[in-house]
Order: C-alpha cells, then sequence, then structure tokens
C-alpha cells in the first residue's frame, strides 16, 4: 500500500494542472512591468510571459518597440534586476502586437 499523498502535493499538482499558479504569476508580472516601465508605457504595452529568465512584453506600435528595445532596454532591465531580484529576470523581449489598444 503505497503512503498518502500530502495535500501541499495534490494542491500543487491541482495549480499545475489547473494553470492558475500562472494566472496569479502573471498579474503580479503586470504590476511590477506597470511600476518598472510606467502607466504611459505599460498602457501601450502587455505582459505576454516570462519563459526562461526573458520578460516577454507585446509592444502597441512598431515606434515604441523600436524606441523600448533601442534606447530604454537597458535602464528597464537593471531596475527589474535591482528592484525585484526574486523574479530571476535576466533579459525581456519586445514583440509588436497588433491587439494591444493605445
Amino acid at each position: 500500500m503505497s503512503e498518502p499523498t500530502p495535500l501541499s502535493a495534490a494542491l500543487a499538482e491541482l495549480f499545475a494542472r489547473k494553470g492558475l499558479a500562472r494566472v496569479q504569476g502573471n498579474a503580479q508580472l503586470v504590476s511590477i512591468w506597470k511600476q518598472v516601465a510606467g502607466e504611459d508605457v505599460a498602457a501601450a504595452t502587455k505582459v505576454t510571459g516570462l519563459s526562461r529568465g526573458v520578460l516577454e512584453i507585446g509592444v502597441a506600435t512598431s515606434a515604441l518597440l523600436s524606441e523600448l528595445a533601442t534606447f530604454k532596454k537597458p535602464a528597464l532591465l537593471l531596475k527589474l534586476k535591482t528592484e525585484f531580484p526574486q523574479q530571476k529576470i535576466r533579459d525581456i523581449k519586445f514583440r509588436l502586437r497588433s491587439d494591444i489598444k493605445t
């Protein structure tokens, strides 16, 4: 007869299967992005995920995409690393997204 599964393990498996942890994690990332990027930039962008330490950001316009990727990325990344080290974000990837309303 096998040992009973601890409740914490069962809940962790349930959350993983239903994707509940991801929803909470994304909400936290959205809040962090808003703090780091500022209200104006956050309004024209969308956090699309975090994969292997790379924060993925959708951007509404090509002009803003260029500005973020070329000029603001180093400062944004530094701010993420210093103010939110627990997130272990090592890079930011910006992608043009036509579904974001400005």
